[in-house]
Formats: C-alpha cells, sequence, structure tokens
C-alpha cells in the first residue's frame, strides 16, 4: 500500500508542477494578451520625447523588478520572490508592446538578467541584490523598495501623456505594483520585520499596503483613479 502510494504521491507532485508552469504561462499571455487587445482598438498618436523616454524606463525597470526577485529567490528560497518575478515578466512584456507600436530599440537587448542598458538602473540592481543578500529582512526591504520606485515613476510618467495607449499600459502596472507591494509587506509583517517607505509617503503606502489585494481583469479606463 505504501509503495502504491509513494507513486501516486510522485505522479500528483509532477502534475502539480506542470500545472503550475501552464497556469503561469497563461497567465503571463492573457497579462499582455488583454493589454494589447485594449489599446489595439485605440488610435495611435504620436509621443514626444519624454513620452520615449519613459517607455524606455519602465521596460528596463520592470526587468529591474524580475532580476532582483530572481536574485533573492536564489538566495532565501522564498516562493513569493519567485512568484512576483513571474508577474514581472507580464509587466515587461506590457511595455515591450509600447516599444513595438512605436518602433522604439528595446533596451533590454538578449535580455540578460542582471545586467541594464541604464546606468542607474544598472547601479541600483547591484545596490539592491547586496543588500537583499544580507538577510531576509533586507530582501523583504529590497524588494518593498522596487515596488514603490516603480509606483513612484508610473505615477509621474501618467502624468507626462496624454496617449491613451500609454495610459492604458502604465494603469495596469500599477495596479500590479500595488498588488505586489502588498505581498511583500505581508510578508515584512509576518516575519516580525518593518519597513520604512523610500519614494512614496508613509501615508501612500500604508493606504496601498494595508488594502485587500486588487481584483478583476485589465484596466481600460485610461483615467483610472485609484482610491
Amino acid at each position: 500500500m505504501n509503495k502504491y502510494f509513494k507513486i501516486f504521491f510522485l505522479v500528483f507532485s509532477i502534475f502539480l508542477i506542470v500545472s503550475s508552469g501552464i497556469l503561469a504561462q497563461n497567465n503571463q499571455t492573457n497579462f499582455s494578451g488583454n493589454i494589447n487587445l485594449i489599446i489595439n482598438d485605440i488610435e495611435k498618436g504620436s509621443i514626444d520625447s519624454i513620452e520615449k523616454e519613459g517607455i524606455l524606463l519602465m521596460r528596463e525597470e520592470e526587468k529591474l523588478a524580475r532580476d532582483v526577485y530572481l536574485a533573492l529567490y536564489d538566495k532565501w528560497n522564498l516562493k513569493t520572490f519567485y512568484n512576483i518575478a513571474q508577474s514581472e515578466k507580464t509587466h515587461m512584456e506590457a511595455v515591450k508592446l509600447l516599444l513595438k507600436r512605436y518602433g522604439i530599440e528595446d533596451p533590454v537587448g538578449k535580455d540578460i538578467v542582471g545586467t541594464f542598458k541604464n546606468e542607474k538602473l544598472q547601479k541600483l540592481y547591484d545596490e539592491l541584490v547586496a543588500m537583499g543578500n544580507e538577510s531576509l529582512e533586507q530582501a523583504l526591504s529590497a524588494s518593498a523598495t522596487v515596488e514603490e520606485l516603480d509606483i513612484y515613476d508610473l505615477k509621474e510618467l501618467l502624468s507626462k501623456t496624454d496617449n491613451d495607449d500609454i495610459k492604458i499600459v502604465y494603469q495596469n502596472l500599477l495596479k500590479g505594483s500595488r498588488n505586489h507591494l502588498r505581498s511583500f509587506n505581508r510578508q515584512i509583517e509576518k516575519n516580525g520585520f518593518s519597513y520604512t517607505s523610500k519614494y512614496l509617503s508613509q501615508k501612500e503606502y500604508d493606504n496601498i499596503a494595508m488594502s485587500s489585494q486588487e481584483s478583476g481583469g485589465s484596466i481600460n479606463n485610461p483615467d483610472y483613479i485609484y482610491k
């Protein structure tokens, strides 16, 4: 009986692993695919240099998040890092839609983990990974900092564009980043750690971190206001 149970358990475990991989891939396709459907119905306008630089920044900033979390998962084996790293892949793909739409060269290139064209992001990656390798507390703090930075920059970039397709992508990235921040904050509290906001006001950080996860489909309102 024990022999058959072990075989069943092994087969079931393999099934779960395969299913998780398929689900993650489907989620990745669904996120960028849904956004693509929304922006395809929007007439493409022209972009100025500020909007172009914003798109380039967010392409690599989403990569920064993915790469930092992958490094910290390798160090601490905390599933939250891995799961959110997979989500960041979908964010990268969403920004890539804008690169293709406006004929902008992709700064990610061959997509080498831990390598960035943007020198400031390269420096930040090195600092955050070094910080996160010191302890689990520092790793979670580094991760919360990344999500704070994402939220801060996306809000700034939203205020500097009047193109609805760009706004749609940024709105959905913001929603994802708020959810990621909540996930990291739960881990911080679960482990008895504390965190002080770096980019957002403490009030704004707490308002997001202490609120419920945002569910539902993709945001299709370019002027959506999070409350």
